[in-house]
């Protein structure tokens, strides 16, 4: 079982031709609004890959959480583990420009107030050899205390950490597997080149680091040492929705049994399809368009 720690939101999308500069206001194209969240994207990327997902997130009680709990479990993703909080469902405002090029403004006020391990809800799901992947939507103590437990419970644990924290919040040493972009890298690795900077994750001791690299795929460093992917060449039109259906996509193909270099072209492929799209669940993999790579790779396995 794949558990996604981590937030649920409503995302309202403007597409606009350029991003405003400071104190400019702006025209958009056009907006729309879809569910959102990272945890929740990510949990919806791991389903359509058919494996078996739980979100673990806190929503308002209000309309829009009851929306976003029909969402997920029309997608196959289970909500059993969903906490209900007074207050507001958490919201994100999303920017798209001409290039596909985004920009993100989350409100968290359910997933700050949200702790899985003082309730016990954390600790009832888990099993050994359960996968665990969160975000950066929760408070960092939360954060370290839920990677603590899923590795006390036998499970693997994985960090994509977006938005980031302040570097001194994490402890690498409770992660197994690290799922950073090219800023995400530099500005937790401490270092200018991004690769390096995954390679001293590592060294703060994460098991292993997947960096990111937009059109020129991914790439893993990791005891064994450093294994590439490459993009195909597509038209990206909005990048809003890659990162994380290149998390789910990874996870759950890593899960299901598949090597590494293999579940890492598995996310590359998948996080192609969804930049050639506008929106957010509009523009992931379909569950078709996931059997079809899953199967692609199965049968290069095969041969």
């Amino acid at each position: 079982m794949i558990h996604v720690i981590g937030n649920a939101a409503i995302d309202a999308i403007l597409s606009v031709d350029r991003f405003p500069r400071p104190g400019e206001t702006i025209v958009a194209r056009a907006a729309s609004e879809d569910l959102g969240g990272k945890g929740a994207n990510q949990a919806i990327a791991v389903a359509r890959c058919g494996a078996p997902v739980g979100l673990v997130a806190a929503l308002g009680a209000d309309a829009a959480g009851a929306r976003v709990r029909r969402s997920l479990e029309a997608e196959g993703v289970a909500t059993d583990t969903l906490a209900v909080l007074d207050g507001a469902t958490d919201r994100c405002v999303i920017t798209v420009d001409a290039a596909g090029e985004n920009t993100v403004v989350s409100l968290i006020e359910a997933a700050r107030a949200f702790d899985p391990v003082a309730d016990g809800r954390l600790a009832e799901t888990l099993a050994p050899g359960d996968w665990t992947l969160m975000q950066g939507n929760l408070r960092p103590a939360v954060t370290r205390a839920a990677l603590a437990l899923a590795r006390t419970c036998g499970a693997v644990t994985v960090l994509n950490p977006s938005p980031t924290y302040p570097a001194y919040e994490y402890d690498w040493r409770l992660v197994d597997l690290a799922i950073v972009n090219r800023g995400e890298a530099v500005e937790l690795g401490g270092r200018a080149d991004p690769l390096e900077a995954a390679c001293a994750l590592r060294n703060m001791g994460a098991g292993a680091v997947v960096l990111t690299l937009g059109a020129q795929g991914a790439a893993m460093v990791s005891a064994e040492g450093i294994v590439r992917a490459g993009a195909p060449p597509v038209a990206a039109v909005d990048t809003v929705s890659a990162g994380d259906v290149f998390s789910g996509a990874l996870i759950a193909a890593r899960a299901s049994g598949r090597p590494w270099d293999v579940s890492l072209r598995i996310a590359v492929e998948a996080a192609s399809i969804a930049v050639t799209r506008r929106g957010v669940l509009a523009s992931f993999p379909t569950r078709a368009e996931m059997a079809g790579l899953l199967s692609q790779f199965a049968q290069e396995l095969a041969t």
